[in-house]
């Protein structure tokens, strides 16, 4: 099974997904610059500047990579969403596959 994990950090997509490459976390993924989130956070609405991430990997040690992305990523809780796509081309989903095992 192959997913998609999204995460949205204010500023360090690219180091944040360099090291979760470097590791074999996931496969590739894509900054989405330029997004701007609103949110509650400790009883304030907070307005953020932020960059959306979006990542493919595969379902082995999900909990470990969910883990991964939360301990390198700067908010005390970050949002870290895995989806399982439905379909997709069969060499680009045993690429995933292929390049997103833990080692």
């Amino acid at each position: 099974m192959r997913l998609i994990i999204c995460t949205t950090a204010p500023g360090e997509g690219a180091p944040l997904l360099r090291t979760l490459l470097e590791e074999r976390v996931v496969a590739g993924g894509n900054i989405i610059p330029g997004i701007r989130s609103l949110y509650r956070w400790k009883g304030e609405i907070c307005d953020e500047a932020e960059e959306l991430l979006v990542m493919e990997t595969s379902a082995a040690g999900l909990a470990e990579k969910i883990a991964r992305i939360t301990a390198l990523h700067s908010y005390e809780v970050p949002k870290v969403l895995a989806v399982e796509p439905t379909d997709g081309p069969a060499a680009y989903l045993a690429w995933v596959r292929q390049h997103s095992d833990l080692v």
